[in-house]
């Protein structure tokens, strides 16, 4: 009688652990079709995904868009369901976030290039730097890694051979001008421009500040075929959700292709 009490005790708790563990463990949920919500920064990625949005209401598809003013907040929301998609990243940006802190997230399909540029307020061409002057790039890691490589393509310095997407200043080989490399949050350098003699700057907070590729950048990375597009991102639980697709659609369409053309004038351009 004991022997049975014991294996029925034992059983009780196994199948309590089995309930306890199904309970904490989150099941993944497909992604409404009719309603969803798509994490953006302010500008460019904002204005492209209320056009998206007016197409996507014509469907029935309803677009909540939630705008954040810094590139690591998104993703968080994202990991942790406050968000279903987010649109705003490189794949560079998104692979050393998802390394560094375990983000079940990936991308799902292309949308636009933000060509960064070299900007400065008092010169006019990227020749014109002097020995010990400052200059500033952004301070997350794919970011400066791209901002170091700009400036290597402008001819300012040289990256050590092999250096990968979490290079820092500290990776520059060469450095003819002495140049003092400031590291920035990336939000925060067009208010610094003053500050510095020249700053590679993202093409979203540039153009927050007033500022564009053809207009005003001193340098800037190829316009047509840029190597750094911007994804659309999700769950990787959600990647083949019959949404996801359908928004590639809207993304796609030559509407949108139409409004990034005539708005940004060279500033945004289509990735797809």
């Amino acid at each position: 009688m004991k022997k049975t009490t014991k294996v029925l005790g034992l059983t009780l708790a196994s199948a309590l652990l089995i309930v306890t563990a199904a309970c904490g463990k989150e099941e993944a949920k497909t992604l409404s079709t009719e309603k969803i919500t798509i994490g953006v920064t302010g500008g460019p990625h904002q204005q492209i995904n209320e056009e998206v949005k007016k197409l996507a209401e014509k469907d029935g598809l309803e677009i909540t868009i939630k705008t954040f003013n810094d590139y690591n907040t998104p993703n968080t929301a994202l990991d942790e369901r406050d968000l279903d998609l987010n649109n705003y990243q490189t794949l560079p940006f998104l692979e050393q976030q998802v390394k560094d802190k375990g983000y079940k997230i990936e991308d799902a399909f292309k949308t636009v290039a933000f060509p960064m540029g070299i900007y400065a307020d008092g010169i006019k061409d990227i020749k014109e730097l002097k020995k010990g002057d400052k200059i500033a790039v952004p301070n997350d890691p794919s970011n400066e890694y791209r901002a170091l490589k700009l400036f290597e393509a402008a001819g300012v310095i040289k990256l050590k051979e092999g250096v990968e997407e979490k290079a820092t200043k500290k990776d520059v080989a060469e450095n003819k001008l002495d140049l003092e490399i400031v590291e920035l949050e990336a939000s925060q350098i067009p208010s610094q421009l003053g500050e510095v003699a020249a700053a590679a700057i993202n093409t979203n907070f540039a153009m927050g500040a007033g500022l564009t590729i053809n207009d005003d950048a001193i340098f800037h990375e190829e316009i047509e075929n840029n190597p750094y597009p911007n994804y659309v991102v999700v769950r990787t639980e959600n990647k083949d959700d019959e949404v996801v697709k359908q928004l590639e659609k809207y993304f796609h369409s030559d509407e949108i292709r139409q409004f990034i053309e005539e708005e940004f004038n060279g500033s945004v351009v289509p990735a797809f």
